[in-house]
């Protein structure tokens, strides 16, 4: 028998700045609801991992027609497979940089230095693309950046520290 496909899944503008409330005991339930096995989240801002036998695609999809039932309006989905996420923190070029000051920004199609042409307000911030994510070191922190990415605008952001810690339950959950 197949082993399930282990997947994270981060959900956009969820319990970030007041908006998209979706406490992470009601996300877990309808992931179970839609088959999804082995459900765990982390932290509260819409990072879940589970199990499943369908790809990613089809798993996206379920969860993003199930929460917009929920919040009555779209809330888009990044899936990644610990691969990918493996592969995120392997190319971060910003690695020798604090993990709590330096975002992945989730993106689902690749983008090229053109995409990156239209950022506004860069100050001491370092931005670099990778597969399906730019990359972001905030130097003095997000909370006085006025940095915009364009780009960006329909992806997710998570800083490294985040990222690490979801890579490594995904590993203890793909080795269970």
């Amino acid at each position: 028998m197949k082993k399930p496909n282990t997947l994270v899944a981060f959900l956009r503008a969820v319990n970030v700045g007041g908006t998209g409330k979706l406490p992470m005991s009601d996300l877990k339930a309808m992931c179970e609801e839609l088959g999804f096995e082995s459900v765990k989240t982390y932290i509260a801002s819409g990072n879940v991992l589970f199990q499943s036998p369908l790809n990613e695609d089809v798993c996206k999809r379920k969860l993003e027609q199930r929460l917009s039932q929920y919040a009555g309006k779209n809330v888009d989905v990044f899936i990644r497979t610990p691969q990918e996420l493996r592969s995120l923190l392997n190319h971060n070029p910003f690695q020798q940089e604090a993990g709590n000051r330096t975002v992945a920004i989730l993106i689902d199609q690749d983008l090229n230095q053109t995409d990156l042409a239209g950022c506004k307000h860069q100050a001491q911030e370092k931005i670099a693309l990778g597969e399906r994510a730019v990359y972001v070191f905030y130097g003095e922190g997000m909370a006085a950046s006025k940095l915009v990415i364009p780009a960006a605008k329909h992806g997710t952001a998570r800083n490294i520290n985040t990222m690490t810690k979801l890579c490594e339950m995904a590993r203890n959950l793909e080795d269970a």
